[in-house]
C-alpha cells in the first residue's frame, strides 16, 4: 500500500546553523524536532519535498538564452602540425601521382606489415575470450610483468609495479606530464621536437620552454642553452631519443651529460623512447634510466613503431625511481590519472606477453635494414641538390632537410616552399615550422624504395628550377 503525498512540502529556511524553519503541509504548520538539525548550511529559502529533493525558491535566474561555450582547456588545445597543414593549399599536380612523405605512420603504403607472430598473438587473445572485459586501469598484472621483464636490465631493474599500461605512447606522455606538472610550471622541450608535448602542456596551463638541438652536431642538445632555461618552476625535462622529427640518436656520453644537467637542478626526466631499439647498425642507444644513478625518470614507450602497429594504441610508462624521490605519491598519482579512461585495450594486453617474447629478431632487423637503406637513398640524392642540406639520421623513421632560403627567393619560408612542392611535383613533405624549426622540412622514410627514388628526383627537379645562386657563389666561380 502506498500513500500519495504529492501536494505536501516543507518550507525550510537555511540560516547557517543548520535547518530551522516552520514547515507546512497544505498550509498547516508542521514544526517539530524532525525538521531542526545541524549539517545543512546556508541562508537562502528552499522547498524540501517529503521525498527529500531540494530546489531553490529564491535563486539567481539563469540567463534565458542558449550560450554554450568550449572550456578553456579546449580553447588552449592546439596541434601545431594541424594548424600549419590545415592552412596549406594542398593541391597536387594532377599529372603526377601523389607521394606523401609527411605522415609518421609506417603502415600507410602497406610495404611494412607487422610480423605474423604479432598477428597470431592477437588472434589467440581474441579466441581465448579471456580479455573481453575491463582490465585494471593500470593494466593486467601479467601484461605489466611482461613489459617489465622485456625492458629490465641490471642498471635499471623493473617489476610489474613499475609499469603503467596506456592507450598508446601519447597517453603515456599525457599522464607523465600531468603527474609531474601544475599550472604555472614549465617544462623543457626539444626544438625541433614532437609537437604533442606543447599541445598537452599548454592545454593544462603549463609553460613550454624550447631547448635547441644542433643540426651541425647531428642534432645534439645545446647543453649550455638548455641549462640556462631551468628555473624554480621547471618541473620536467623531456628528452626524445631516438628523435622525432630528426632521426638522431644520442650517444651514451651525450645522454650522461644531459642527465648531469638534470641532476644539478633536481629536475626529473620524461624520456620519450617510443623509437628505442629502432637504430641503425653501428649505433648504440641505451635507455636513459640505465645511465641514471640519481635522476628519477619516467620512460614512455609502446608497440606503435617498433612493431609497426600504431593503430593498436598500446603504450606504457616505465617508472624508474631513484633514491625514492618519486616515492608512493607519484606512483599513486599515475594510478589515479590512469583511472580517467579505465586503461588500455584489454585484448592487446592479453596478447602483449606473446608479442614481446615471440616476435623474431629477424623481423626487427628487416625493418631497420629497410629504414637505413631508404635514409641513405634520400640523403645521398638530396645532399647533391644545391640549396638543400639534409642531415643523415641514425635511427627512427625520419630525415630532416635544411633549406637555404637565400637560394630560393621565390618562397617566403619552408611552408611556402613545401606547399609549392606539392602543387608542382605532388610530393608532400612536412614543413619543420610545425616543429617550431623554420627553413627545414621533414621526410618520412617508410615509403617503398621506388617511391623514395621518384620523390627525390622530383625534389631535385623542383629545386633546380627555383634555385638562384648567391652572389658569393658567382665570385667563387670567378676565382
Amino acid at each position: 500500500m502506498t500513500s500519495r503525498m504529492d501536494n505536501k512540502s516543507y518550507l525550510v529556511q537555511m540560516n547557517g546553523n543548520g535547518v530551522h524553519s516552520k514547515s507546512t503541509v497544505n498550509g498547516k504548520s508542521l514544526n517539530g524536532p524532525g525538521v531542526n538539525g545541524k549539517g545543512v548550511h546556508g541562508n537562502d529559502i528552499h522547498h524540501v519535498s517529503v521525498n527529500g529533493s531540494l530546489y531553490p525558491t529564491k535563486a539567481k535566474r539563469r540567463m534565458q538564452r542558449w550560450e554554450v561555450k568550449p572550456s578553456e582547456m579546449a580553447n588552449n588545445t592546439l596541434n601545431p602540425i594541424r594548424a600549419i597543414v590545415d592552412g596549406m593549399k594542398i593541391i597536387p599536380n594532377p599529372d603526377k601521382p601523389m607521394i606523401a612523405l609527411s605522415i609518421g605512420d609506417p603502415t600507410v603504403f602497406g610495404n611494412l606489415p607487422t610480423d605474423g607472430a604479432v598477428l597470431q598473438a592477437m588472434k589467440d587473445a581474441i579466441d581465448s575470450q579471456k580479455y573481453n572485459g575491463y582490465a585494471p586501469s593500470v593494466g593486467y598484472l601479467k601484461s605489466r610483468q611482461a613489459v617489465a621483464n622485456f625492458y629490465s636490465c641490471p642498471e635499471a631493474p623493473l617489476e610489474a609495479e613499475d609499469v603503467i599500461l596506456t592507450s598508446g605512447c601519447s597517453q603515456a606522455i599525457d599522464l607523465a606530464i600531468s603527474v609531474l606538472c601544475n599550472p604555472g610550471d614549465n617544462i623543457l622541450v626539444p626544438c625541433p621536437g614532437f609537437s604533442l608535448y606543447k599541445t598537452l602542456a599548454v592545454s593544462m596551463g603549463i609553460d613550454v620552454k624550447l631547448y635547441n638541438l644542433l643540426p651541425e652536431k647531428s642534432w645534439e642538445v645545446d647543453l649550455q642553452q638548455m641549462e640556462s632555461m631551468i628555473d624554480e618552476r621547471t618541473s620536467c625535462l623531456i628528452v626524445t631519443n631516438p628523435s622525432n622529427p630528426c632521426g638522431s640518436v644520442f650517444s651514451k656520453e651525450h645522454l650522461q651529460k644531459i642527465i648531469k644537467v638534470a641532476s644539478r637542478h633536481c629536475v626529473p626526466i620524461l624520456a620519450d623512447e617510443i623509437y628505442s631499439d629502432m637504430v641503425f647498425p653501428g649505433c648504440d642507444c641505451p635507455s636513459m634510466a640505465s645511465l641514471s644513478s640519481d635522476v628519477p625518470i619516467l620512460s614512455c614507450g609502446g608497440l606503435a613503431k617498433r612493431w609497426l602497429v600504431p593503430g593498436w594504441r598500446m603504450g606504457w610508462i616505465l617508472i624508474h625511481d631513484r633514491n625514492d624521490i618519486f616515492g608512493s605519491e607519484i606512483r599513486q598519482g599515475l594510478v589515479k590519472l590512469s583511472q580517467r579512461i579505465l586503461g588500455a585495450c584489454s585484448i592487446i594486453q592479453g596478447a602483449l606477453d606473446s608479442i614481446l617474447n615471440n616476435t623474431p629478431q629477424s623481423f626487427y632487423n628487416k625493418t631497420i635494414s629497410f629504414l637505413k637503406t631508404n635514409s641513405e637513398i634520400c640523403f645521398n640524392e638530396l645532399c647533391t641538390v644545391p640549396g638543400l642540406n639534409p642531415v643523415m639520421p641514425s635511427g627512427a623513421m625520419y630525415l630532416m632537410v635544411g633549406i637555404d632560403m637565400d637560394r630560393f627567393p621565390d618562397f617566403k619560408n619552408d611552408v611556402d616552399f613545401t606547399e609549392r612542392l606539392v602543387t608542382e611535383q605532388s610530393v608532400f613533405c612536412l614543413p619543420a615550422s610545425a616543429f617550431e624549426y623554420p627553413n627545414f622540412f621533414r621526410i618520412v622514410v617508410t615509403v617503398p624504395e621506388e617511391l623514395m627514388v621518384d620523390a627525390c628526383g622530383r625534389i631535385r627537379e623542383f629545386c633546380q628550377h627555383y634555385n638562384r645562386p648567391r652572389s658569393s657563389d658567382s665570385n667563387d666561380l670567378d676565382q
